[in-house]
């Protein structure tokens, strides 16, 4: 059957829809209306998700091993190359946030994502000339008779760090944008292709953990054996690469417009700074302009409820200052309603600073043999984590989700706060799996008279590490996931990337509260000449004490997670 379009052109029902597919507030890459047919979805997905394999290859290749650059090359004790990496980890996750405001009120993903690439491809390049320009090794330290013998060139120090940062500061502008640029492929108003969307947060995640794993096995591998200038200099080549997968996806890119003049940091700040200033405006007042502006009574208005004081106009504004409207209040609300979920994960993070930074520790003492000449780099054990999420993930998309969503009747099966919590309770049960193997590792350490020879093998198996990594590979699923989706799902409109920078500052400020938890306990535990915690002889340091600490924050953090789940509202637009 043929229909008839105001042009005399015939057409058949099955091509009349695309006739009318234009994407609601997203332009091509020449600002001319995107189409459903023509831009967007997986095809457009594909090439981001691309930029971002080999964006986190390059990121893990770094951070996963850079404990053993810290406390081999560099040098540095335990305690203090833990400390370094938490910090640095820390400040590439809060980096987000100010890489976010800049993309969402200036320069937009697109261009934000450029300049972060080549912020990266930079960082990368000097860290990869301080390790071939200096290549103070391992073995230097074990040949030194005293600290100052075995410190490296300043200058490489320098460099070193100087390039580090430069990474975490690529990584502040590519993170929160890339994201949310694939998310925005996605139609939330089109029924395929908003469910579509759900399912890109978890193929999105599926693929970051692939990069991962390569990293893991390959890029490990070449840091311990074949050199570190290599080790870094190859994710250097690997970003240029991701750079112009990028530019080849341009023409199916689709690109969000703005629905308001007003920049939404502006917008959204009004909102409190008219709330405060009409703090003792009259109940009946704000009732008064909540019905002229025709809102209707829902659960929403009736949560932060001092908020709504913004509908009135303060005394002393100008003529032609602009009420803040009800859809502007939504969304201050919609940023308020989300800090208790980011604080209640803040010890989820704090668990996950753990598997780059003591895991690996562990693992350098334990017997690592393959074979009688090969073994396995201790930093390459976090690739069971990739592993387990490589396998639970398409479970959950494929089977775990269908028959959830026929038993409640929602088209993710569970909710995301939901899916967020049970992340929190088996990143639990990896802490007590962790502790329990430290004290079977120690006191093997005491039977076999290893009590005092750190340098030694324990003779027991690196496998024994296995549990505690497939624990938290199975919490990835649930909570990193459920956490990336609800971030840009309940963040307003207009700041998709900062929803995203604020799942990433969970980590940020996790590491930092990783950093801050190690320093003390190190100073506490070391008082009067005991041995801490946390001592480089790793045969009388506690870490499985470490471990039952973080097993009780972490099931506190999950009773006051559910508390405060249990009265989120959802934004109304949004199904779940």
């Amino acid at each position: 059957m043929t229909t008839s379009t105001a042009a005399g052109i015939h057409v058949s029902d099955a091509e009349a829809p695309l006739l009318n597919d234009d994407v609601d507030g997203s332009v091509d890459y020449k600002g001319r209306p995107a189409t459903h047919s023509k831009s967007g979805g997986w095809k457009s997905a594909a090439f981001i998700i691309g930029v971002e394999v080999a964006e986190r290859f390059a990121y893990y290749g770094i951070s996963s091993n850079l404990i053993s650059f810290l406390t081999g090359p560099l040098g540095q004790s335990t305690a203090k190359a833990a400390e370094n990496v938490n910090l640095w980890s820390g400040m590439a996750s809060l980096l987000p946030l100010l890489g976010a405001f800049i993309a969402d009120s200036f320069l937009g993903r697109y261009r934000m994502i450029i300049v972060a690439s080549g912020l990266y491809i930079l960082g990368l390049g000097l860290l990869s000339a301080s390790a071939f320009f200096f290549p103070f090794e391992d073995s230097d330290c074990q040949k030194a008779s005293n600290n100052t013998a075995c410190s490296p060139p300043q200058l490489q120090v320098i460099l070193f760090f100087f390039s580090l940062y430069v990474v975490a500061l690529a990584q502040g502008g590519h993170k929160p944008c890339v994201q949310a640029f694939g998310a925005d492929q996605f139609d939330e108003l089109d029924p395929i292709e908003c469910k579509a969307k759900s399912s890109f947060f978890n193929w999105w995640y599926f693929s970051f953990c692939a990069g991962v794993l390569v990293a893991l096995t390959i890029l490990n591998y070449i840091q311990d054996n074949l050199g570190w200038g290599l080790g870094f200099g190859i994710p250097c080549i690997v970003m240029c690469l991701a750079l112009i997968i990028f530019f080849l996806g341009t023409r199916t890119y689709r690109f969000r417009t703005p629905s308001d003049d007003r920049n939404p940091f502006i917008r959204i700040g009004q909102v409190f700074v008219r709330a405060v200033r009409n703090w003792h405006t009259k109940p009946a007042a704000i009732s008064t302009e909540e019905e002229a502006q025709g809102v209707l009574p829902h659960e929403s208005i009736q949560q932060f409820k001092f908020l709504n004081k913004a509908l009135v106009m303060p005394d002393g504004s100008k003529k032609d200052d602009r009420v803040c409207s009800i859809d502007d209040i939504e969304e201050a609300k919609a940023v308020l309603r989300l800090f208790p979920i980011w604080a209640t994960s803040l010890v989820y993070a704090i668990v996950f600073s753990q598997m780059s930074t003591l895991f690996t520790k562990q693992g350098v003492t334990m017997d690592r043999r393959i074979t009688s000449s090969l073994q396995i780099p201790a930093a390459s054990l976090q690739s069971f984590i990739t592993i387990a999420i490589l396998i639970v993930l398409p479970i959950y998309d494929r089977i775990l989700v269908p028959v959830a969503g026929a038993i409640t009747r929602k088209p993710s099966g569970i909710s995301l706060l939901q899916r967020i919590g049970i992340g929190i309770f088996f990143a639990m049960l990896s802490m007590v799996a962790a502790a329990i193997v430290e004290i079977k590792r120690l006191e093997t350490a005491i039977e076999h008279g290893l009590i005092d020879t750190p340098k030694a093998t324990v003779p027991m198996s690196v496998w024994w590490l296995i549990p505690q990594y497939l624990f938290f590979g199975v919490a990835d699923v649930f909570t990193m996931v459920g956490l990336q989706e609800f971030f840009y799902d309940q963040a307003p409109g207009e700041l998709k990337s900062v929803g995203l920078a604020l799942y990433l500052s969970i980590f940020g400020i996790g590491s930092f509260l990783s950093g801050f938890l190690i320093s003390v306990i190190e100073k506490i535990t070391s008082r009067n000449g005991q041995t801490s915690w946390f001592a480089d002889n790793l045969n009388r340091a506690h870490f499985d004490y470490f471990y039952w600490l973080l097993a009780g924050l972490t099931a506190a953090s999950l009773i006051a997670f559910i508390y405060f789940s249990r009265s989120y509202i959802y934004n109304r637009k949004l199904v779940i």
